[in-house]
């Protein structure tokens, strides 16, 4: 039977958002009391009820979860897909994998085919298009659903589901502040991801370091030509000592702009990127990067979600799970 109502429509009708509705619903402490009675008596009022699937779900298991990838392209994806697949291995669970390929519209319709009852939970990291337009109805609906949900990297997302992923601003202001700490004053940031949530973490991890306002130099560009323009002006007329680089593109753009400008490094310009620890060691010179421990993500992502599945967190607040990143210090920062 169909609800008679949905969330999207309570929210619509009370004038607040949707993830309000659903903290209210679930009586999370950050919606007020007075908020929390107004959305569940009107709840009440229209025989507001999860989707029977949610019924199906607890009453029997299929196991089988959910994993959307945004990005299968990307190593360090693909490195939490092989931790999400050994764990959900040990713990006897089937893996339907999907790839949203950063597409909104390809993330709504797996959400979608999520919900007719055949896994028992969902883990996923969101697409760049979804947090660019910041359309979430179809993350709030599998709560809705009451299907157990983890987010994984990309965490940054007013959700009230468990999530697990890197501490992203901090791990860029210490490497900041041990590049300063060896007396390197002039220090750059390139990223082609800094519309996205660990991209926009990482560039205040970087400025929280900075001493002052003049030391900001970025390179931010989504689009390849901008981001080799913008790149080009830090390296030769800016000519910082050391840049930093949130993602693989741009560690990439830095080293091929190095090399045809005739820039040496670790002579005259330090790098610390983000990269596979395979593709990091293999340069020359080796690329100095933040470790993610990507398989370690997606291992405590499926602990996460069994939990969930199997209650033995039910009714708790959700869990944010950090991971500790780490420095490795490769040529390319040799002092």
């Amino acid at each position: 039977m169909k609800n008679k109502i949905t969330l999207k429509e309570l929210a619509k009708l009370l004038n607040v958002s949707v993830s309000t509705v659903s903290k209210a619903l679930h009586d999370s402490p950050e919606i007020s009391p007075k908020t929390a009675e107004r959305v569940k008596e009107l709840a009440k009022l229209h025989n507001y009820r999860p989707n029977p699937v949610a019924v199906n779900l607890k009453s029997s298991k299929s196991g089988t979860i959910g994993v959307i990838i945004p990005n299968i392209s990307n190593t360090f994806f693909a490195n939490v897909l092989l931790g999400i697949e050994a764990r959900a291995q040990k713990s006897g669970l089937q893996v339907i994998t999907y790839i949203s390929n950063e597409k909104l519209e390809r993330e709504q319709q797996i959400a979608e085919m999520l919900t007719s009852g055949f896994v028992d939970g969902v883990l996923i990291a969101i697409s760049e298009e979804t947090q660019r337009k910041k359309e979430y109805d179809h993350l709030f609906n599998l709560v809705d659903y009451d299907i157990p949900v983890v987010l994984y990297d990309r965490i940054n997302l007013d959700l009230q589901v468990d999530k697990i992923g890197i501490d992203d601003e901090y791990s860029l202001e210490e490497a900041t502040r041990m590049l300063q700490s060896r007396g390197i004053k002039k220090i750059g940031i390139a990223t082609s991801i800094h519309h996205l949530g660990v991209g926009k973490l990482r560039i205040t991890g970087y400025r929280n370091a900075l001493k002052n306002r003049d030391d900001f130099y970025i390179a931010n560009s989504s689009k390849p030509d901008s981001l080799r323009e913008k790149t080009q002006k830090l390296l030769v007329e800016d000519k910082v000592e050391a840049i930093l680089c949130t993602d693989f593109v741009s560690t990439m753009m830095v080293y091929r702009l190095a090399y045809e400008n005739k820039i040496s490094i670790p002579k005259d310009l330090k790098v610390i990127g983000f990269l596979n620890a395979d593709v990091a060691r293999f340069l020359t010179p080796s690329i100095s990067y933040v470790e993610q421990f990507p398989e370690e993500i997606g291992e405590q992502a499926v602990d996460l979600l069994v939990n969930r599945i199997e209650n033995r967190i039910a009714g708790k607040q959700p869990i944010n799970k950090t991971i500790n990143t780490k420095l490795i210090h490769l040529e390319s920062t040799d002092f």
